[in-house]
């Protein structure tokens, strides 16, 4: 297992050297001049010109790359433009919204998606199978966006259930902050329980159709102890594929989920530091997000290692 894992980790730094490379171009191409932005068009271009050399955008491109590129290896991504705060302590700051909206709305999906896709298979064109593909299709049909103003219409404006408002209560507020959190997860928890339940049902009904499973039921085994004993292994490689693949999806509706709903985390940072074109700003949040993907998918290979343990050997 140690070799296993020292060599997926080892395939992941250049997938995410080259991840930083792409961060660093792409922020360098997005329009406006970051100088004028700071500090107006009223500007002197002494001023301006003393700003750039500053913020170091004077210097030759190849510069600032190796520049960029040290000071993320050693941890620093630097100073916002606007505020003049170190990055990384804005990020800490409302990382833990983020990352709690996120597990909670997969906890949902898997939770509800595994059990729901198995009871679809094993119940072929039965009521619960059409019950499952009307909630996939569903959930995969809404963008996330619109069934998060569908949500906050009917139960947080109609039924007053929920508040309007997320703020991001604290720690020792755990109803409130219970409440706040409900509507935000259960939206994404519903599209990431879309895509699980549709993988779940196609991988058992795969297994339900092979020998095995036909020679364990023929030997009198019962038939959710052959589900179990049996089939779910053979689930549980194709649902985390699904959740290693579709992690970053969820994040990404994370960002418009955290609009909607006004909560703090890291989306209502990206929308800021875009509006304002606070390139610092934006190009350390690029560098969290590819951070927090790469452990996700090093996480997923483990993960396969663990299930599969055949895997560990290729």
């Amino acid at each position: 297992m140690g070799f296993y894992l020292l060599k997926r980790a080892l395939y992941t730094v250049p997938m995410l050297l080259g991840v930083l490379t792409l961060v660093f171009i792409l922020v360098r191409i997005v329009p406006g001049d970051p100088a004028i932005v700071i500090m107006g068009d009223n500007a002197t271009a002494e001023a301006l010109a003393e700003l750039r050399t500053r913020l170091g955008l004077d210097l030759p491109i190849w510069r600032q790359y190796v520049t960029f590129m040290g000071d993320v290896l050693s941890g620093d991504l630097g100073r916002s433009l606007v505020t003049n705060r170190p990055v990384l302590a804005d990020v800490w700051a409302v990382l833990p919204y983020t990352i709690e909206l996120t597990i909670t709305s997969l906890a949902i999906g898997v939770l509800g998606g595994v059990p729901l896709g198995i009871l679809a298979a094993r119940k072929r064109d039965g009521v619960m199978d059409w019950l499952a593909r009307i909630i996939s299709l569903a959930g995969l049909s809404f963008p996330a966006f619109i069934s998060a103003v569908l949500m906050l219409l009917f139960f947080s404006i109609h039924l007053g259930w929920f508040p309007v408002l997320s703020r991001g209560y604290p720690l020792d507020e755990p109803v409130e902050r219970l409440r706040s959190l409900a509507l935000p997860a259960l939206n994404l928890g519903l599209i990431m329980m879309a895509y699980i339940t549709r993988v779940t049902r196609s991988a058992m009904l795969k297994a339900l159709s092979e020998d095995y499973m036909r020679t364990a039921r023929a030997k009198g085994v019962p038939g959710l102890a052959v589900i179990w004993r049996h089939g779910f292994r053979n689930v549980l490689i194709p649902v985390i594929t699904v959740i290693g693949l579709y992690f970053g999806v969820l994040m990404g509706n994370s960002v418009l989920t955290e609009i909607v709903f006004n909560r703090p985390g890291l989306g209502k940072l990206i929308i800021g530091a875009l509006d304002k074109r606070d390139y610092t700003m934006l190009q350390g949040l690029m560098v969290i997000y590819a951070f927090i993907i790469a452990v996700v998918n090093l996480a997923t290979d483990l993960a396969y290692g663990f299930v599969d343990p055949r895997v560990k050997t290729k």
